[in-house]
């Protein structure tokens, strides 16, 4: 049998989503509106940020990260999809795959990690906030994002060496719209249980770890907002954390729906739907859960208007 691994003159082909070219045309419009969507929204929320002083918090800090792995990882899966839509040529690289994935796997797990901090620090904002200057120092915000990208790259790093060392021998035909971990493991000709085991924990440390963190922040924030006596202090204190519990439930929703299975209970159409949504849709929603239900935000975008508007004109 002959095995292909490690050769870089082949091309996997990507089957993309159907075959109708109706169907293609309108999904291809779909993306191209979504992903512009995605880059306006996220640059949008990266820009109003930077600019707004108030805004140069952890927790706006946390949002920035956020925004930028939204891009990121939209831009790593959408304009390859859009390709594949609009054109015949459905092949990518066997190097080209695997850095896709490589990022794809990176970005996603730096986000669980970003959304975890972004606990955390509405935890400590909370539940102490006479200490909240001391405890989520910058000092502290940047160690934890700096460990959020960290264990991204050490959980694609992983990921990708298990996968790149398996044989493809006959079918180089992946039955999904980009490079994901189940498509390529169903094309290979090895054994693949200890690649499919090592990556199952490793996907599976990542949300659980990140889903502890989260659900341990948010028991504590729960149980001080209903100690609140007044219900404007209760609606102010949870509306601090609705957005993100709203993003939190999005996210992991979609994840775990796709990736906390065997490999064989793999369902091309199910799964491809849950794919699109947290590879193209999610991305473009963020920026809006973070916008249209934080009224700092909404506060900052008019004040940055404002200013620009005032600005002197050469």
């Amino acid at each position: 049998m002959n095995a292909w691994n490690h050769t870089t003159e082949l091309d996997f082909i990507l089957m993309g989503l159907t075959d109708s070219k109706e169907i293609q045309l309108a999904l291809s419009v779909l993306f191209l509106l979504i992903y512009l969507a995605t880059v306006l929204g996220n640059v949008g929320m990266i820009l109003i940020i930077r600019l707004d002083v108030q805004l140069q918090t952890p927790m706006y800090s946390f949002l920035t990260h956020l925004s930028f792995l939204d891009l990121s990882y939209s831009t790593v899966i959408t304009p390859k999809t859009l390709e594949n839509l609009l054109t015949s040529i459905k092949n990518i690289s066997f190097i080209g795959c695997f850095i896709q994935l490589y990022f794809f796997i990176f970005l996603a797990a730096a986000e669980c990690f970003i959304l975890s901090s972004m606990a955390y620090d509405r935890y400590v904002a909370i539940c102490n906030p006479l200490h909240y200057p001391v405890i989520m120092s910058t000092r502290r915000s940047h160690a934890l994002i700096t460990g959020s990208y960290m264990i991204g790259a050490m959980d694609s790093s992983v990921t990708v060496f298990c996968l790149s060392t398996l044989n493809f021998c006959n079918s180089k035909v992946i039955h999904h719209f980009f490079c994901d971990t189940f498509p390529i493991l169903a094309l290979s000709c090895s054994d693949t249980y200890d690649a499919e085991a090592t990556i199952f924990i490793l996907a599976g440390s990542t949300l659980l770890l990140s889903l502890i963190t989260i659900s341990s922040s948010y028991a504590p924030i729960l149980s001080t907002i209903l100690k609140i006596n007044s219900s404007s202090g209760k609606h102010k204190a949870f509306s601090t954390c609705a957005s993100h519990l709203l993003g939190v439930t999005v996210f992991y929703g979609a994840m775990i729906f796709t990736y906390m299975k065997p490999s064989k209970s793999y369902s091309l159409g199910k799964d491809q739907v849950a794919s699109v949504f947290y590879t193209i849709v999610i991305p473009m929603l963020n920026p809006l859960i973070y916008s249209l239900r934080n009224k700092e935000v909404k506060s900052a975008v008019i004040r940055v208007v404002k200013k620009r508007g005032r600005a002197p004109r050469n």
